[in-house]
C-alpha cells in the first residue's frame, strides 16, 4: 500500500518519551483517528492504525447520509497511562500537535485514554476541541456541538452512551455471525479480553442478548466461570482502567492467569484490549469458532492465516469496532439525535448491514472477512474520490 500522507515523531523535551502522529489520507482536508497511550507504542503501530481509520471511514460511507467520511489518522504516545507524569505528557503532546488538530486532525479517546481526559488536556493545551478541524464542514456548528455534548451527557444504567455505542457495534457484529450460522444465543459462550470501554460494553450487550460470558481478562488475570459470570457486578467493580476488584467474585468464579481467556471453552473470543494479543506463539490455544476484534490489530496476520486454516473466523477490527467513530459523526453531522435508543438502533442496523456485506463478499470470493473488507473499501474509494477527492 502507498505510504501515508504524513508521519511525525515527537520527542518530549522533559522526559525523552516519544509520541507519534500519522495521517494516512485527507478527505475535504480532514482526517479522523483517536489518540492512544501505552508503553511500547511505536510509529509502525500508529501507521497501521491510521490506515485502519481510512478503511473505517470509507466503509461507513452512505451517499444519502449527512455524515461525510473523513480521511484516516492516528496518534500515539509511548507511556504507561498510569504513570504519574502521563497527564502532563499528554498536555505537552497535544500542545505540540496543536497546529495539526486545529487544521486537519480530529482525535479522541483510544487505548489508555478516556474522552474526558483528552478533552481536559486539549483545553489545557490551548485547543478549542479535539475535533475542531471538522467544524468548518458542518452546516450549523453551534447546533452540532450542542447535539454531541448532549449525547455525551447521556448515561444508560450507569455507563455513558459514548462508552456503550462501540460495544453495541461489536456485539451486533458477533450476533450477525451467529445468526448467519444458525447458532442460538442461549448456550453460546463468550470470553472477553479487556473490560475497559469497548470490552465492558461488548460484554454487557452480549450478556443481555442471552449469551453466556464465561471469562473476562484484565491486567490482574482472567476471571472465569463455566456457568457464566455476573457481568453487571464486574462492570460496577472495575476501575477507570478496566481492572476488576476481586472482592466481588462469587463462589465458583475462578481467578486464573492472564492468558487463560484465550483458551477458554467458548464459541466467541473478543480481544478488546491491546494490539498483537494473538500471535503465532499462542494461536494454537484458541478453540473458539469466532474471534471478534474489538481492539485494534489484536490478531497478527500470520496467526490469522493459521486460524483460518483451522476454521476459525476472524471478524476484523476495521469493521467490528468502527461503531464508536461512526457514532461521533452520525451525531455531529445530524444523522441521529442525542438519544440512546436512536444511537443503538442506528448502530445495530448499520453494523449488521456492513457485516453482512463483508461476509457475503468473503463467501463469494472464497476469502477471509478481512480480505473482503479490504475489497469493499476498494469498491468504495473510487466513488468517494469522484465526489469528494482524496488527498495524499
Amino acid at each position: 500500500m502507498a505510504a501515508p500522507l504524513m508521519s511525525l515523531v515527537w520527542t518530549d523535551h522533559i522526559t525523552g518519551r516519544q509520541g507519534f502522529l500519522v495521517v494516512d489520507r485527507l478527505v475535504r482536508g480532514v482526517a479522523s483517528g483517536g489518540l492512544r497511550m501505552r508503553p511500547g507504542c511505536t510509529l509502525e503501530e500508529v501507521t497501521g492504525l491510521a490506515r485502519g481509520m481510512t478503511m473505517k471511514e470509507a466503509l461507513h460511507y452512505n451517499p444519502e447520509g449527512r455524515y461525510v467520511p473523513l480521511g484516516g489518522a492516528k496518534g500515539g504516545i509511548d507511556c504507561d497511562p498510569q504513570d504519574p507524569g502521563s497527564y502532563a505528557l499528554l498536555v505537552r503532546y497535544l500542545r505540540a500537535m496543536r497546529p495539526y488538530v486545529e487544521s486537519f486532525w480530529t482525535t479522541g479517546e483510544d487505548l489508555g485514554l478516556t474522552q474526558d481526559l483528552v478533552d481536559r488536556a486539549a483545553v489545557e493545551a490551548g485547543l478549542v476541541s479535539s475535533i475542531q478541524a471538522v467544524y468548518p464542514l458542518l452546516d450549523d456548528e453551534a447546533a452540532a456541538r450542542r447535539r454531541l455534548a448532549d449525547a455525551f451527557a447521556i448515561e444508560v444504567d450507569g455507563i455513558g452512551l459514548d462508552e456503550l455505542v462501540g460495544g453495541c457495534g461489536v456485539a451486533e457484529s458477533a450476533l450477525t455471525a451467529l445468526d448467519r450460522a444458525g447458532v442460538p444465543y442461549p448456550g453460546t459462550r463468550v470470553a472477553v479480553q479487556g473490560l475497559g470501554t469497548m470490552g465492558g460494553a461488548t460484554a454487557r450487550f452480549l450478556a443481555r442478548a442471552g449469551l453466556t460470558v464465561v471469562a473476562v481478562a484484565d491486567v490482574k488475570g482472567t476471571i472465569a466461570n463455566p456457568a457464566g459470570l455476573d457481568v453487571e457486578a464486574l462492570l460496577r467493580a472495575r476501575d477507570a482502567y478496566g481492572t476488576v476488584d476481586r472482592g466481588v467474585l462469587r463462589p465458583g468464579d475462578l481467578d486464573l492467569p492472564g492468558d487463560a481467556w484465550l483458551s477458554a471453552d467458548a464459541e466467541v473470543l473478543v480481544p478488546a484490549a491491546v494490539s498483537y494479543a494473538v500471535d503465532t506463539a499462542n494461536e494454537h490455544l484458541v478453540t473458539a469458532r469466532w474471534i471478534v476484534e474489538a481492539a485494534n490489530m489484536p490478531v497478527l496476520p500470520e496467526a490469522e492465516e493459521r486460524l483460518a486454516a483451522r476454521g476459525v473466523t476472524v471478524l476484523p477490527d476495521v469493521v467490528v469496532n468502527s461503531g464508536t467513530n461512526a457514532w461521533w459523526w452520525w451525531t455531529l453531522f445530524g444523522d441521529i439525535g442525542p438519544d440512546a435508543g436512536e444511537a443503538f438502533g442506528h448502530t445495530r442496523r448499520s453494523m449488521r448491514v456492513l457485516v453482512e456485506l463483508m461476509l457475503d463478499r468473503a463467501e463469494s470470493d472464497g476469502t477471509t472477512p478481512r480480505a473482503a473488507a479490504h475489497a469493499l473499501v476498494s469498491d468504495r474509494l473510487p466513488v468517494i474520490t469522484e465526489r469528494f477527492g482524496w488527498y495524499r
